[in-house]
């Protein structure tokens, strides 16, 4: 327990309130972002580009590290857009990156070996089922779903497959090949409600419903091996800790605690 957690909890205390809320406050100083989801008026085409109807969702701020403000910054920009139909909920990421590394090309591989971008969905916004899904500068996809966070016992169900997601990728340079400088890629991805599913829970939004929601980018240091790249390692041979960069700061490392995460307001 953090030595702002144990401050909490003696204050909650002292003002006579269950120190079991103290577990539900933001373990950062601010409180989790929220973010307008507009209404796309059609489907989009999910090809990796900027359809014209993106230009009227709003850029997300900038990506923190997963701790906040007491981390630095991340070295590269990530932001993000969202638009919502009466069939699938859409995400562009866009990615400052100055050496584009994928190596995993099966589906499920656990992609955020790789750099990766991650979304975390909680459609019935009470912290218990939720869905995962991970994506790497190859295409390749990882999703899964949760029964509940890890720390209260839960456990990923890796078969779990949403069937009819979209996916696209689009590189801004050459991918492995170090011998140049790249620029950036983009994720763009249709998730459609259909596959989050589950009996008695939401999983079709309407207007002014919130749902949580928080995105990732695992982030690995690299050094040149021949053309391509490869992880570094510590001294003792261990591959040297990724960074991870989100949305709406965690305030720990630990993407599973979704009271943590951002909320989204779906409107016309």
């Amino acid at each position: 327990m953090t030595g702002y957690m144990k401050q909490l909890k003696i204050l909650f205390l002292i003002l006579g309130l269950s120190p079991e809320l103290a577990a539900q406050v933001h373990p950062v100083a601010s409180l989790p972002l929220r973010y307008d989801v507009r209404k796309a008026a059609s489907p989009l085409k999910i090809d990796g580009k900027t359809d014209p109807a993106w230009d009227h969702a709003a850029w997300s701020s900038f990506f923190v590290d997963i701790e906040g403000s007491k981390r630095p910054q991340p070295l590269y920009k990530t932001k993000v857009k969202m638009l919502w139909d009466e069939n699938h909920l859409y995400i562009l990421a866009e990615m400052e990156e100055p050496h584009l590394w994928g190596t995993l090309t099966a589906r499920d591989a656990i992609i955020y070996r790789d750099h990766d971008f991650e979304v975390f969905l909680d459609p019935n916004n009470d912290q218990q089922q939720y869905f995962e899904y991970e994506i790497n500068a190859l295409g390749t996809v990882m999703d899964l779903f949760m029964n509940k966070p890890y720390k209260k016992g839960g456990h990923a169900e890796l078969q779990w497959n949403s069937v009819r997601l979209q996916s696209a990728v689009a590189l801004k340079g050459t991918l492995n090949d170090n011998r140049d400088r790249d620029t950036g890629w983009m994720v763009e991805m249709a998730i459609p409600y259909k596959d989050l599913e589950r009996p008695g829970r939401i999983s079709h939004p309407k207007t002014g419903l919130h749902w949580r929601i928080n995105f990732s980018r695992v982030q690995w240091t690299l050094d040149m091996d021949g053309k391509s790249y490869r992880k570094r390692k510590t001294r003792d041979g261990k591959f040297l800790n990724e960074n991870n960069w989100v949305w709406s700061p965690q305030g720990l490392i630990d993407m599973h605690q979704p009271q943590y995460w951002g909320i989204i307001h779906f409107i016309d």
